[in-house]
């Protein structure tokens, strides 16, 4: 039998259960949060990002979440900095020219500021700037694409926290808490 655990993995943790890479490196990996043999992330999430993880022991469900000709589509509430025009949002709908190629549409609006828990550490607050919710959905997962995709209409993401994987969604899960789908 396939299990899905959905984490929602909080700001500054690594999506891998090691670190590797920095010998006596004191970086905060998933290995800290889930001590469940045999899972396996399916896809990354940065580590200056939250939110939704999928972890399974299912190769082929593995790939096709993070694979993405697949089209799975993943919901992320973004804070940008300014005032999103109708213009900048009207761009993201179409997808913009990344210097790795187009993306793909994406589904965007701006909302209201989500009722989610605070971050450790706080966004940066500036009088001087406003900042705006958006909701966005991909069907892609390139590096940091939804963080380039803002900032190439001029929409700084200050926070980004991805809200669902396909079916999955952090309902009810604290940061840094997991169950089973």
């Amino acid at each position: 039998m396939t299990r899905i655990i959905l984490f929602n993995k909080p700001f500054d943790v690594l999506s891998q259960f090691t670190d590797k890479g920095t010998e006596g490196t004191t970086r905060r990996t998933l290995s800290e949060f889930i001590d469940v043999p045999g899972v396996y992330p399916a896809g990354r999430l940065d580590r200056d990002s939250e939110g939704l993880m999928v972890l399974t022991d299912n190769g082929k469900l593995q790939a096709k979440i993070s694979n993405p000709k697949f089209r799975s589509p993943k919901s992320y509430l973004a804070q940008v900095e300014g005032h999103p025009t109708d213009d900048q949002l009207e761009q993201l709908r179409k997808g913009v020219v990344l210097k790795d190629g187009p993306t793909r549409p994406a589904q965007v609006e701006q909302i209201m500021p989500p009722d989610l828990w605070d971050r450790d550490p706080p966004v940066r607050y500036r009088k001087t700037v406003p900042d705006a919710w958006l909701r966005l959905t991909i069907t892609e997962g390139r590096n940091r694409q939804v963080r380039r995709m803002t900032a190439h209409v001029d929409l700084p993401c200050l926070r980004l926290v991805r809200w669902s994987v396909g079916e999955w969604s952090l309902d009810g899960i604290a940061p840094g808490t997991w169950r089973d789908a």
